[in-house]
C-alpha cells in the first residue's frame, strides 16, 4: 500500500532514490571506519581504537535511521553490499594499509564529502520535492557528519 504524505508518487521516488544512494554512503563509510578501527596501529593506538570505535557506533545508528525513513516513505531499503557499491559516491581502496593519520584523514574526506552531498539533497529536496519532513532529518545527519569532520580533523592538528 503507497503512503498518503501529501508527496507525490514522482517526489517521493526522487526523495528515496536520494536516500538509497545516501544509505550506501553511510554504510560504506560505517565500514571505512571499522576498517581503521580494526587496522589502526601506532603511537596513538589506544586513542584512535577507541574514537573510531564511538565514530562506527554513531553511524550504525545513522545507517538505520536512513533505512527506516526510506521505508516511512513507502520505499524498500537496500540491504546487499553489491547495492551499497553500486550506488555510493565515496571510493573505496581495497587492500591498501593506511598508516593513522591516513585513516583519520581518508575518514574526514568522506564525512566532508557527505556533509556537501546532504548540503545539497536538503535544498532539492525540501524545495523541489516539498518534504520538510525528510529535509529537516537530513540536517540533523548532516550537523552529525559536521561534527564527526571536526572531530577527526582535531585529530591531525
Amino acid at each position: 500500500m503507497s503512503p498518503n504524505l501529501g508527496i507525490s508518487d514522482q517526489d517521493r521516488a526522487a526523495i528515496i532514490a536520494s536516500l538509497q544512494a545516501l544509505l550506501a554512503d553511510e554504510y560504506v563509510l560505517y565500514t571505512k571506519t571499522r576498517n581503521a578501527h580494526w587496522n589502526v596501529s601506532g603511537p596513538h593506538f589506544d586513542h584512535l581504537h577507541k574514537f573510531f570505535e564511538d565514530q562506527y557506533d554513531a553511524l550504525a545508528e545513522s545507517v538505520d535511521e536512513v533505512a527506516e525513513r526510506i521505508k516511512q516513505l513507502g520505499g524498500h531499503a537496500t540491504g546487499t553490499l553489491a547495492e551499497y557499491l553500486k550506488l555510493t559516491r565515496l571510493e573505496e581502496a581495497p587492500g591498501k594499509v593506511f598508516s593513522a593519520d591516513e585513516y583519520v584523514s581518508g575518514l574526514l574526506k568522506d564525512h566532508e564529502s557527505l556533509v556537501r552531498q546532504l548540503r545539497k539533497d536538503i535544498d532539492t529536496i525540501g524545495s523541489k520535492h516539498k518534504d520538510t519532513g525528510t529535509s529537516d532529518f537530513l540536517t540533523g545527519l548532516m550537523e552529525s557528519h559536521e561534527k564527526h569532520a571536526w572531530m577527526l580533523r582535531a585529530s591531525l592538528d
